[in-house]
C-alpha cells in the first residue's frame, strides 16, 4: 500500500489550544509511565502516539542560533524560535507521570512481576508491528537490517548489569547515553543505566534530593539529545525505511527482557502451568497489544514519518 507523505512540519508551529495541549501532555504521560520501566521506550509511544517527528524537531530548534539570541538578550525572537511550548506541554505530562506512577509500578514489579510484564510484553510487540507499517516496501535488505538490530538488542539486553564509578564524568555520560536509548524507538534509557551501574543509584539521588547528581546527570541529559537528535533526524533524512527496519529490530530484540516468566536469575521461561495467572497474563498481554493498536488507528498513522525539509 502506498503511503502519502507526511504534511510539513512548519504547521505544527501554529499555535494550539488549550484543549491541544492538553493532548500533548497526555501523550507525555503515556511517554513517561514507559520510561519509568527498564526495558519500555518512551520514544516508541511518541512514535505510535504521532508525535516523533514534532519531538525531534522541537528538540533541535534548541540550536546555535537560538543561543546567540539569548546571549544578546534578544529573548522574544529566542522565544519565537524556540518550539518551547510542545515541549512544556509534553514534559508536564512525562514529569506527572514519573511522579505518579513510579511508585505503582515499582510495586507491581515487585509484588506481581508475571502481570506487568505481560501488559508490557503486548505494548512492545505490538509497537514493533505498528512502527514497521511505516515502511514502503520490505526488501531482503531491509530483512537484514531489522534482524541485525533484533540481535545487537537481543544480546544487549542479555548484559549483566556492571559495577561503574560514581565520578562526576561518568555521571554525565551515562545521562547523555540514557537519553540518547531513550528517545529511540525500542530501547530503553532506563535500562541503558541498569547496564551502567547507575539506575538505582540516580533514583536514589532523586528521591533524596541529591542536587549535585542530578546536575551532573541532567547536564549529559541536555548535552546527549540536543546533539544525538541532529545525528537521528539526518539519519532518517537519508535512510528512512533503513532506519526504520533497524528500530523494529530494536523493539522485537527488547522483547527478551519484557518476557513476563522468569527464573531466580534472570532467565526467560516458559509458563510453568495453565492457571489463574496465566490467563490474566495473556488478557493483560491482549489488553497492551489491544491499547497500542487503538492509539495508533486513533492517530490515523497511514503516513510514513517524513524527515525531509
Amino acid at each position: 500500500m502506498k503511503k502519502s507523505p507526511a504534511p510539513s512540519f512548519s504547521a505544527n508551529k501554529s499555535r494550539r489550544s488549550l484543549k491541544e495541549y492538553a493532548v500533548i501532555s497526555a501523550k507525555g504521560f503515556c511517554m513517561g509511565a514507559a520510561d519509568v520501566v527498564p526495558g519500555v521506550s518512551g520514544g516508541t509511544m511518541a512514535f505510535i502516539l504521532g508525535i516523533y517527528r514534532e519531538l525531534l524537531d522541537s528538540i533541535r530548534s534548541f540550536d546555535a542560533p537560538l543561543l546567540g539570541l539569548v546571549l544578546k538578550r534578544r529573548f522574544g525572537e529566542a522565544l519565537q524560535r524556540a518550539r518551547w511550548e510542545f515541549l512544556l506541554a509534553l514534559g508536564m505530562g512525562i514529569i506527572a507521570a514519573i511522579l505518579t506512577l513510579a511508585k505503582g509500578i515499582s510495586w507491581m514489579l515487585a509484588n506481581q512481576p508475571v502481570l506487568i510484564w505481560s501488559f508490557f510484553f503486548g505494548l512492545v510487540l505490538s509497537s514493533a508491528y505498528t512502527v514497521s507499517r511505516h515502511l514502503e516496501k520490505m526488501t531482503p535488505s531491509l530483512v537484514l537490517f531489522l534482524v541485525g538490530g533484533g540481535v545487537f538488542t537481543f544480546f544487549l539486553v542479555g548484559m549483566v548489569p556492571a559495577q561503574t564509578p560514581e565520578t562526576w564524568w561518568f555521571l554525565f555520560a551515562s545521562g547523555a547515553l540514557a537519553i540518547c536509548a531513550m528517545i529511540l524507538p525500542g530501547i530503553s534509557g532506563s535500562f541503558i543505566l541498569v547496564l551502567l551501574g547507575k539506575y538505582e543509584f540516580i533514583l536514589n539521588a532523586v528521591n533524596q534530593r541529591d542536587i549535585l547528581t542530578i546536575v551532573f546527570v541532567g547536564a549529559g541529559a541536555a548535552v546527549g539529545i540536543v546533539s544525538f537528535v541532529r545525528v537521528l533526524s539526518w539519519l532518517f533524512s537519508r535512510w528512512h525505511d533503513i532506519i526504520i527496519a533497524v528500530l523494529t529490530g530494536f523493539m522485537l530484540g527488547s522483547l527478551r527482557r519484557v518476557w513476563p516468566w522468569k527464573d531466580g536469575n534472570g532467565g526467560n521461561l516458559l509458563p510453568a502451568s495453565l492457571d489463574a495467572e496465566f490467563f490474566s497474563a495473556a488478557g493483560l498481554m491482549l489488553l497492551g497489544i489491544a491499547l497500542v493498536l487503538a492509539l495508533t488507528w486513533a492517530e490515523g498513522r497511514k503516513n510514513r514519518v517524513d524527515f525531509s525539509d
